[in-house]
């Protein structure tokens, strides 16, 4: 193939095979957990001792727009199933499957505490604190790890695994091995923010000043673990991440070569189905915190005046 052995020549590419796998094998792993999981008869009792906060207009009318602009996300996703042929639609659909997630994340963080991030960085990180540290983030998608220095992530990937050693190399069929590739992708996830982390700490003058070359002598670990040790890896992490390998880097792997037609139509079924889980996971908690009477008032009245089709039926919320 002319063009893969140029880009092999002339650039770090990844091999495709190795990126396919691991795009599509961890969404074919959360579509499998959150498969039975995510229903409203599971998502009333999740949040069944949520309490209603006070009056926060400002809060609600910000928690609805994102609520909204998560469902139309969603919706794209159920179009682009339609489509015969998914490849010149993949990309799209991950985005769209990404700014779904996006989307209700921002939705749930204004119900909790009215905030608005206004980067991906600053949304994940509130994510951590305000809902998966609370326990307010539906299994699998409050798997996180704080404090990514290498032996910790070593030791939570560890604890979490507890002998499953599957991974992202083999498309998952059941939940043992829907887990292990979910695992191996946190793992991979908090092993590349170890890196961009440590790749600042190396541009700090304070290593500069210190001569170091590599992170092997105990005062160079102290200066990269001060970075690491704060830092975190949650969904959101894991899910910009995502985005950013299918658009801005991996360029080849879900456009050319040989024929995953197949596969790939499993795969925009697959990101259906995990950002409406998200999205109605979202959808729920918000119902509990805005004013009681006004979520009535705006399932009403998306319900009417959506130009879109509602991915699920809100008014049994």
């Amino acid at each position: 193939m002319w063009l893969l052995n140029k880009l092999f020549t002339h650039g770090d590419q990844p091999t495709p095979r190795f990126a396919f796998q691991g795009t599509v094998n961890w969404m074919r792993g959360l579509a499998i957990l959150t498969e039975n999981q995510f229903s409203h008869e599971d998502l009333r009792p999740f949040y069944q001792a949520v309490q209603r906060r006070g009056t926060n207009e400002v809060a609600d009318a910000l928690a609805y727009e994102c609520l909204t602009m998560s469902l139309h996300n969603v919706s794209a996703i159920d179009s682009m199933e339609e489509i015969e042929n998914p490849y010149p639609v993949v990309r799209s659909a991950i985005i769209a499957w990404y700014y779904a997630t996006y989307y209700a994340a921002k939705a749930m963080l204004a119900a909790s505490s009215g905030t608005d991030p206004q980067t991906h960085a600053a949304a994940g990180k509130i994510w951590q604190s305000e809902l998966v540290n609370a326990h307010l983030a539906k299994p699998p998608f409050d798997f996180s790890i704080s404090d990514i220095t290498p032996s910790h992530v070593q030791e939570v990937i560890a604890n979490l695994r507890g002998g499953n050693a599957h991974d992202l190399n083999a498309e998952p069929t059941d939940c043992e091995m829907a887990l292990g590739a979910a695992f191996s992708y946190l793992k991979g996830t908090a092993e590349y923010e170890q890196w961009r982390l440590e790749e600042q700490v190396k541009d700090s003058a304070a290593y500069k000043q210190g001569g170091f070359n590599s992170f092997r002598s105990n005062a160079a670990k102290a200066l990269r673990d001060a970075k690491l040790g704060p830092a975190h890896v949650n969904f959101l992490v894991q899910a910009f991440r995502y985005r950013g390998k299918a658009n801005y880097r991996d360029a080849i792997y879900l456009s050319y070569g040989r024929d995953d037609k197949d596969r790939l139509r499993q795969f925009v079924t697959d990101l259906r189905a995990v950002s409406g889980a998200f999205s109605l996971m979202a959808a729920h908690y918000v119902s509990k915190r805005v004013e009681r009477n006004d979520w009535g008032l705006f399932v009403a009245d998306i319900m009417e005046f959506a130009k879109f089709d509602l991915p699920f039926d809100l008014a049994e919320i």
